[in-house]
Protein backbone atom coordinates (compact mmCIF):
# COMPACT_ATOMS: atom_id res chain seq x y z
CA UNK A 1 0.00 0.00 0.00
CA UNK A 2 1.26 3.24 -0.89
CA UNK A 3 0.97 6.41 1.67
CA UNK A 4 1.27 9.97 0.54
CA UNK A 5 2.49 13.02 2.82
CA UNK A 6 2.33 15.95 1.23
CA UNK A 7 4.41 18.51 3.15
CA UNK A 8 3.24 22.32 1.76
CA UNK A 9 -0.08 21.35 3.45
CA UNK A 10 1.66 22.47 6.33
CA UNK A 11 3.15 25.69 7.02
CA UNK A 12 6.65 25.81 7.99
CA UNK A 13 9.60 27.23 6.63
CA UNK A 14 9.96 24.52 3.74
CA UNK A 15 7.16 26.37 1.78
CA UNK A 16 9.42 29.45 1.81
CA UNK A 17 12.82 27.16 0.46
CA UNK A 18 9.88 26.02 -2.04
CA UNK A 19 8.81 29.06 -3.19
CA UNK A 20 12.55 30.22 -3.86
CA UNK A 21 13.18 26.73 -6.11
CA UNK A 22 10.07 27.83 -8.41
CA UNK A 23 10.93 31.46 -8.60
CA UNK A 24 12.16 32.42 -12.21
CA UNK A 25 14.02 34.96 -10.84
CA UNK A 26 15.56 33.56 -8.18
CA UNK A 27 16.61 29.97 -9.35
CA UNK A 28 18.89 32.23 -11.72
CA UNK A 29 21.47 32.17 -9.06
CA UNK A 30 22.70 28.24 -9.61
CA UNK A 31 24.66 28.56 -6.41
CA UNK A 32 21.13 29.57 -4.28
CA UNK A 33 18.86 26.86 -6.17
CA UNK A 34 21.27 24.17 -5.26
CA UNK A 35 21.31 25.05 -1.93
CA UNK A 36 17.71 25.66 -1.57
CA UNK A 37 17.33 21.94 -2.80
CA UNK A 38 19.88 20.48 -0.64
CA UNK A 39 17.74 22.39 2.23
CA UNK A 40 14.68 20.61 1.30
CA UNK A 41 16.48 17.46 1.09
CA UNK A 42 17.37 17.99 4.56
CA UNK A 43 13.58 19.14 5.93
CA UNK A 44 12.09 15.73 3.97
CA UNK A 45 15.27 13.93 5.71
CA UNK A 46 13.93 15.09 9.31
CA UNK A 47 10.16 14.36 8.61
CA UNK A 48 10.76 11.04 7.13
CA UNK A 49 13.14 10.05 10.21
CA UNK A 50 10.46 10.05 12.53
CA UNK A 51 8.92 7.00 11.19
CA UNK A 52 12.41 4.92 11.86
CA UNK A 53 12.90 3.23 14.65
CA UNK A 54 14.83 4.12 17.56
CA UNK A 55 17.16 2.52 20.50
CA UNK A 56 17.70 3.82 23.86
CA UNK A 57 21.71 4.17 23.74
CA UNK A 58 23.44 5.60 26.88
CA UNK A 59 25.75 9.05 26.09
CA UNK A 60 28.39 9.38 28.51
CA UNK A 61 28.85 13.77 28.69
CA UNK A 62 31.38 15.12 30.47
CA UNK A 63 29.49 15.27 33.72
CA UNK A 64 27.56 12.05 33.82
CA UNK A 65 25.55 9.73 31.63
CA UNK A 66 22.46 10.60 29.51
CA UNK A 67 19.89 8.16 27.74
CA UNK A 68 19.06 9.11 24.04
CA UNK A 69 16.86 7.72 21.61
CA UNK A 70 18.85 7.09 18.33
CA UNK A 71 18.03 5.41 15.13
CA UNK A 72 18.27 1.75 15.29
CA UNK A 73 19.81 1.84 11.37
CA UNK A 74 20.94 3.78 8.55
CA UNK A 75 18.96 4.30 5.34
CA UNK A 76 20.18 3.66 2.00
CA UNK A 77 19.33 6.28 0.02
CA UNK A 78 19.45 6.61 -3.95
CA UNK A 79 19.55 9.29 -6.62
CA UNK A 80 18.89 9.85 -10.33
CA UNK A 81 21.95 12.06 -11.88
CA UNK A 82 22.45 14.38 -12.64
CA UNK A 83 19.70 16.27 -11.03
CA UNK A 84 19.28 14.80 -7.81
CA UNK A 85 22.56 15.26 -6.60
CA UNK A 86 21.87 18.49 -4.50
CA UNK A 87 18.80 17.20 -3.16
CA UNK A 88 20.43 13.82 -2.53
CA UNK A 89 23.21 15.72 -0.69
CA UNK A 90 20.83 17.37 1.78
CA UNK A 91 19.55 14.18 2.93
CA UNK A 92 22.94 12.94 3.30
CA UNK A 93 24.05 15.59 5.34
CA UNK A 94 21.23 14.26 7.90
CA UNK A 95 21.57 10.79 7.49
CA UNK A 96 25.44 11.10 7.73
CA UNK A 97 26.68 7.47 7.90
CA UNK A 98 23.58 6.36 5.12
CA UNK A 99 24.74 4.30 2.30
CA UNK A 100 24.50 5.79 -1.26
CA UNK A 101 22.91 4.47 -4.56
CA UNK A 102 23.43 6.15 -8.12
CA UNK A 103 21.20 5.59 -10.98
CA UNK A 104 21.73 7.35 -14.82
CA UNK A 105 18.30 7.24 -15.91
CA UNK A 106 17.17 9.81 -19.10
CA UNK A 107 13.93 10.80 -21.19
CA UNK A 108 14.89 9.63 -24.92
CA UNK A 109 12.38 11.03 -28.01
CA UNK A 110 12.21 10.21 -31.08
CA UNK A 111 13.45 11.61 -34.60
CA UNK A 112 10.18 13.71 -34.58
CA UNK A 113 10.60 14.42 -30.50
CA UNK A 114 7.03 13.18 -30.22
CA UNK A 115 7.67 9.58 -28.49
CA UNK A 116 9.82 9.14 -25.94
CA UNK A 117 10.85 5.93 -23.08
CA UNK A 118 12.39 6.58 -20.50
CA UNK A 119 16.17 5.05 -20.48
CA UNK A 120 18.51 3.65 -17.62
CA UNK A 121 21.74 2.62 -18.13
CA UNK A 122 23.68 2.87 -14.64
CA UNK A 123 23.09 1.48 -11.35
CA UNK A 124 25.48 1.60 -8.62
CA UNK A 125 24.27 0.25 -5.25
CA UNK A 126 25.07 -1.47 -2.23
CA UNK A 127 23.00 -4.05 -1.02
CA UNK A 128 19.22 -3.02 -0.28
CA UNK A 129 18.37 -6.60 0.97
CA UNK A 130 16.01 -5.63 4.15
CA UNK A 131 17.01 -2.58 4.85
CA UNK A 132 15.46 1.27 4.24
CA UNK A 133 15.60 2.70 1.25
CA UNK A 134 15.00 6.38 0.04
CA UNK A 135 14.82 7.28 -3.02
CA UNK A 136 15.37 11.11 -4.02
CA UNK A 137 14.25 12.81 -6.67
CA UNK A 138 13.48 16.50 -7.30
CA UNK A 139 10.84 16.32 -10.22
CA UNK A 140 8.18 13.58 -10.35
CA UNK A 141 6.62 14.26 -13.78
CA UNK A 142 5.10 11.06 -15.42
CA UNK A 143 6.34 8.63 -12.28
CA UNK A 144 7.85 6.24 -15.15
CA UNK A 145 11.55 7.26 -13.88
CA UNK A 146 10.99 6.22 -9.92
CA UNK A 147 9.29 3.17 -11.20
CA UNK A 148 11.95 2.06 -13.94
CA UNK A 149 14.63 3.09 -11.08
CA UNK A 150 12.74 1.30 -8.57
CA UNK A 151 12.23 -2.06 -10.47
CA UNK A 152 16.01 -2.00 -11.19
CA UNK A 153 17.41 -1.63 -7.68
CA UNK A 154 15.30 -4.39 -6.63
CA UNK A 155 15.54 -6.96 -9.51
CA UNK A 156 17.45 -8.78 -6.81
CA UNK A 157 17.54 -7.48 -3.24
CA UNK A 158 14.36 -5.93 -1.79
CA UNK A 159 14.28 -3.61 1.10
CA UNK A 160 11.80 -3.96 3.75
CA UNK A 161 10.77 0.07 3.69
CA UNK A 162 10.61 2.17 0.69
CA UNK A 163 10.71 5.98 1.23
CA UNK A 164 10.45 8.54 -2.31
CA UNK A 165 11.12 11.82 -1.97
CA UNK A 166 10.22 14.64 -4.23
CA UNK A 167 10.02 18.28 -4.36
CA UNK A 168 7.42 18.60 -6.77
CA UNK A 169 4.85 15.95 -8.25
CA UNK A 170 2.56 15.98 -11.17
CA UNK A 171 -0.75 14.31 -10.03
CA UNK A 172 -0.38 12.13 -12.84
CA UNK A 173 3.05 10.86 -12.25
CA UNK A 174 1.66 10.52 -8.56
CA UNK A 175 -1.23 8.20 -9.70
CA UNK A 176 0.84 5.73 -12.41
CA UNK A 177 3.16 5.21 -9.34
CA UNK A 178 0.46 4.37 -7.20
CA UNK A 179 -1.21 1.95 -9.87
CA UNK A 180 2.02 0.49 -10.30
CA UNK A 181 3.97 0.07 -7.56
CA UNK A 182 0.68 -0.43 -4.95
CA UNK A 183 2.23 -3.92 -3.77
CA UNK A 184 4.93 -2.15 -2.40
CA UNK A 185 5.44 -0.66 1.59
CA UNK A 186 6.06 2.84 -0.14
CA UNK A 187 5.58 6.52 1.74
CA UNK A 188 5.51 9.06 -0.79
CA UNK A 189 6.89 12.56 0.27
CA UNK A 190 5.98 15.07 -1.61
CA UNK A 191 6.89 19.45 -1.28
CA UNK A 192 4.18 20.19 -3.49
CA UNK A 193 2.10 18.37 -6.16
CA UNK A 194 0.96 20.44 -9.53
CA UNK A 195 -2.12 19.48 -11.32
CA UNK A 196 -0.98 19.86 -14.93
CA UNK A 197 1.39 17.18 -16.89
CA UNK A 198 2.13 18.09 -20.43
CA UNK A 199 2.19 15.55 -23.47
CA UNK A 200 5.88 16.18 -23.45
CA UNK A 201 5.91 15.70 -19.81
CA UNK A 202 6.38 18.70 -18.55
CA UNK A 203 4.83 19.63 -15.08
CA UNK A 204 3.07 22.74 -14.56
CA UNK A 205 3.86 25.58 -13.25
CA UNK A 206 6.93 23.19 -12.22
CA UNK A 207 10.57 24.22 -11.65
CA UNK A 208 11.40 23.84 -14.81
CA UNK A 209 14.48 21.48 -15.59
CA UNK A 210 16.59 20.93 -12.33
CA UNK A 211 19.81 19.60 -13.79
CA UNK A 212 20.48 23.09 -15.86
CA UNK A 213 19.10 25.13 -13.53
CA UNK A 214 21.65 23.24 -10.88
CA UNK A 215 24.73 22.62 -13.34
CA UNK A 216 24.36 24.48 -16.99
CA UNK A 217 22.62 23.26 -20.07
CA UNK A 218 23.43 20.23 -21.57
CA UNK A 219 23.99 19.72 -25.23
Amino acid sequence: MIKIINLEKTDSVFNQYMAELRDVVIQQDRMRFRSNLERIGQVMAYEISKSFEYDDEEVNTPLGIKQIRTMHEQPVIATILRAGLPFHNGMLSMFDQADSAFIAAYRKYDKNEEDSEIRVEYFSSPDIEDRILILCDPLLATGESIVKTLNGLMEDMMPKEIHIAVAVASQDGLDYVERTMSRLPITIWVGSVDEELTARAYVVPGIGDVGDLAYGEKR
